[in-house]
């Protein structure tokens, strides 16, 4: 052990006495160097005045950076080099505890250590050189790895400049050094791959190798490789080793360190290994094989190379996807495996990626299995924040060798909703969406979600059920708690898919969706899904869904006669479905001009990436994004307010669009209460006729539609109002009142009460149903309902896998077959 006292030699290249070579390395010719001698107790202001006064310039120089040149491997007689900036009193200590974990270098008087320095107005960066003349101390000195200074102008006090150099070793030609003309002094921040000496070779060492070799190549970041390092004797320290890895700390406690150390810490087992696996990565070192035996030439045609890295596991791919992940939990597993490959320059499986996600989901969000356990709690926890939330959770027992486990239960479902939603629906569109969107994470089921909408179309979430999936008994769960606790009102609307589970659970007898209650309509995308799984080609599609907007019988039928000249039978698929649950002009207005269920906006613009969390941070999740939402839109709906308008932005702009196409009409009245009208629209000069439509103010509806489509005047309505002089305000729904929009959001959430303050809950503990676990093995499987948009186009030609030649496939491929013809012969 060396002592505290130890001292060793530094000798000083000044910058001027350094020549430029190639891009990778340059050469001292400088043969006296200066003398300094150092020790344990030597400070870094120390050294740096020490440099100065031996060169003269103290006080009319700066030190601008010092490169301390550490040896990291040492193979039979031969030193590979790194280089490590040295800007304070702790990078000083690293020099000194490199020197004690490299005896065999510290033995070699042709390793003394070298520092280059620069004066003047040179542009070039100093690196260390291996050429050193053998000196002899009248003191006993123990001689070190090398390292380099970089002075600058200025005064004594000014700061300098220290910068890592990151990517000179690997390859990337250092800024400033290179072959040609010297460039800005302040761009000398990178070093060369290698140091040589005088003749062009690496330093040689006297002493014997140590055990395990390899390249010094890569950034000062990734250290080489060593193989004294006991990971399974280790409590929380590296007992020997040189390299350090990410994540670990010295002995003092310092992190950001380079190379491992005697007395460096590590938090715990896991970050020591993930240190030596980032390495091994980094490295590109796969394992050493040797072949025994060899049977002559491979005449197959190799139709991959595995790209992949057996150390690149899921743990260490998920310690470098976290900040990712954290930013945004939806990010999809093609943008990692990307990033991943990028930066080790190994390309893992999909299946490594989605684990290692999955891990990161975990470690940021809560444990997938005990988030299960946590909902009991935020039950309890929620309805202590918000008095008149409704959760209702519903467990099923778990089995153990034929008896009921009592301290346990499996999660089957799970209702919920707040009062601000329950309140806010009062005020919203009659209507109502339900849907369903499955969950991306460790275990699998589906989120129904119920959504309402403003007058001002704005989207809103006001209910919510995790299930197993999409079945009849599931949807019946969510529906009965829906008209329930938030959808009382009558003559609602609801907007569906077509599933039979949803077909079930409203038209039970008790369940209250029955009409006069309650109305179905059918979500017109996934009508047109399913038409084009039985027809193809885009065209038939788009005169369906034509059809379906249409406001009026006439419209309808121009349509619908167009699909009946491009194929009968779709006409027939179509006429078995009920007009009144499709068709825009059979909804008797109960659609507010609704036709889809909005669930993909409602996910994307509100509850974005929270089906990529664990159970417990998915419920938390939605009281956090309602309450932002609240907070945002009751704000921007009082803000109009306070301007003095009296209907939403959405029906000014609607308004104000139709009042730019009224004043081509000839309006005529028709009874003495200026009630009926009927309004011809002609051209700008009032040459041709473009049709006349009937209006009655009254029962607000007009041969056009969209009056009773929309629930306010449109532009024939419009033009008997002005005929009439009434003020158009009247005949619009109160729906799209600005004070109706901001009472949906008047009711604001209250921030959560702290988990520690929730009510304890003694009831057994919920886990996760084993069957809902997706499959360990294999790429995840898809749970997105495919539709046409999946499908390849028909007239695109089908390529080969292989050669991606048309005409044949990858076992028909002619390499393939002549490669296994050769292989026979």
């Amino acid at each position: 052990m060396a002592s505290e006292e130890e001292s060793f030699a530094v000798l000083v290249h000044h910058k001027g006495s350094i020549k430029r070579k190639t891009r990778s390395g340059v050469k001292f010719t400088d043969k006296n160097p200066l003398y300094i001698v150092v020790n344990r107790t030597t400070s870094y202001d120390d050294l740096v005045r020490a440099v100065l006064m031996k060169l003269g310039l103290e006080g009319a120089k700066r030190i601008k950076k010092f490169f301390y040149r550490i040896p990291v491997t040492i193979l039979h007689d031969t030193v590979k080099y790194d280089c490590l900036t040295i800007g304070s009193d702790e990078d000083l200590q690293v020099m000194f505890l490199c020197r004690r974990q490299f005896p065999e270098v510290r033995g070699s008087n042709r390793n003394t250590a070298n520092v280059a320095t620069a004066a003047g107005s040179s542009s070039m960066a100093a690196v260390a050189s291996s050429s050193v003349p053998v000196y002899e101390p009248a003191a006993q000195l123990v001689a070190s790895p090398s390292f380099a200074v970089d002075l600058n102008d200025g005064v004594r006090d000014e700061v300098g400049s220290f910068d890592v150099l990151a990517n000179a070793l690997q390859g990337v030609p250092p800024v400033g050094v290179g072959d040609g003309e010297l460039g800005d002094p302040d761009e000398d921040d990178v070093e060369p791959e290698t140091i040589e000496d005088d003749s062009g070779d690496e330093v040689q060492a006297a002493g014997p190798a140590l055990a395990g070799g390899g390249s010094s190549s890569g950034t000062q970041q990734y250290p080489p490789y060593f193989s004294s390092l006991d990971l399974d004797a280790m409590t929380h320290e590296v007992a020997l080793g040189h390299p350090v890895g990410f994540g670990a700390r010295d002995a003092e406690g310092n992190a950001g360190l380079t190379e491992f150390q005697v007395g460096q810490q590590f938090q715990d087992k896991d970050e020591a290994l993930l240190s030596v696996k980032t390495y091994s990565i980094r490295r590109g070192r796969k394992g050493i094989w040797e072949v025994k035996r060899y049977n002559g030439p491979h005449t197959c045609l190799a139709t991959s190379i595995s790209s992949d890295h057996r150390s690149l596991d899921h743990s260490v791919i998920s310690a470098f996807i976290m900040p990712m992940v954290r930013a945004d939990a939806s990010v999809s597993i093609k943008v990692l495996l990307n990033a991943t490959a990028a930066h080790f320059g190994f390309r893992p499986t999909y299946r490594r990626v989605w684990m290692a996600k999955q891990k990161a989901v975990g470690i940021i969000y809560g444990d997938w299995d005990e988030s299960y356990s946590e909902i009991p709690r935020w039950v309890l926890g929620v309805q202590l924040t918000m008095p008149g939330t409704v959760a209702v959770l519903r467990t099923s027992p778990v089995i153990v060798g034929g008896q009921v486990d009592e301290s346990q239960a499996y999660f089957h479902r799970l209702f919920w909703t707040f009062p601000p939603c329950i309140e806010a629906f009062r005020h919203c569109k009659p209507l109502v969406s339900i849907d369903g969107t499955h969950l991306y994470g460790k275990y699998g089921g589906t989120l129904l979600i119920a959504i309402a909408q403003d007058g001002n179309s704005n989207i809103l979430p006001v209910a919510f059920a995790l299930v197993e999936g999409e079945n009849a008994e599931s949807w019946t769960f969510f529906l009965s708690h829906l008209r329930q606790h938030v959808t009382p009102q009558p003559g609602l609307l609801v907007i569906s898919d077509r599933h039979n589970g949803i077909k079930s659970a409203l038209e039970a007898p008790d369940g209250g969706w029955l009409p006069p209650s309650a109305y179905r309509a059918f979500c017109i995308r996934h009508v047109a899904a399913n038409f084009a799984l039985t027809f193809k080609g885009k065209d038939a599609r788009r005169l369906l869904v034509n059809a379906a907007y249409a406001k009026t019988e006439v419209e309808f039928d121009y349509w619908f006669d167009i699909l009946r000249s491009e194929d009968q039978a779709m006409c027939e698929w179509a006429n078995r479905i009920d007009y009144s649950l499709w068709t825009q002009h059979r909804d008797e207005g109960r659609r507010f001009g609704h036709m889809t269920t909005n669930i993909s906006e409602c996910v994307n613009s509100i509850l974005k990436g929270v089906r990529n969390l664990p159970v417990a941070s998915l419920v938390k999740a939605t009281y956090g994004r309602l309450a932002e939402l609240f907070v945002r839109k009751g704000r921007e709906a009082e803000a109009q307010m306070g301007t003095g308008q009296q209907f939403s932005q959405h029906l000014v702009k609607c308004i104000e669009s139709n009042l730019k196409t009224a004043r081509c009409f000839t309006v005529t009245l028709y009874d003495r209460d200026n009630s009926e009208f009927t309004v011809a629209e002609t051209t700008p000069t009032g040459t041709f006729s473009l049709g006349t439509y009937r209006v009655s103010l009254a029962s607000r509806t007009c041969d056009c539609g969209y009056f009773q489509a929309l629930h306010f005047p449109c532009q024939h309505a419009l033009a008997c109002c002005a005929y009439a002089r009434v003020n158009w305000s009247s005949y619009v729904h109160s729906v799209y009142q600005i004070s109706s929009v901001f009472n949906v959001y008047r009711m604001g959430f209250t921030p959560p009460i702290p988990e520690g303050f929730w009510p304890p809950y003694d009831g057994p503990t919920v886990i996760p149903d084993p069957n809902r676990r997706r499959a360990r093995e294999g790429r995840p499987r898809s749970t997105r309902i495919r539709t046409n948009m999946d499908e390849a186009d028909p007239n695109r030609p089908k390529r080969c896998g292989l050669c991606r030649q048309p005409g044949h496939t990858r076992r028909r491929c002619p390499q393939v077959v002549g490669s296994s013809q050769t292989g026979r012969n």
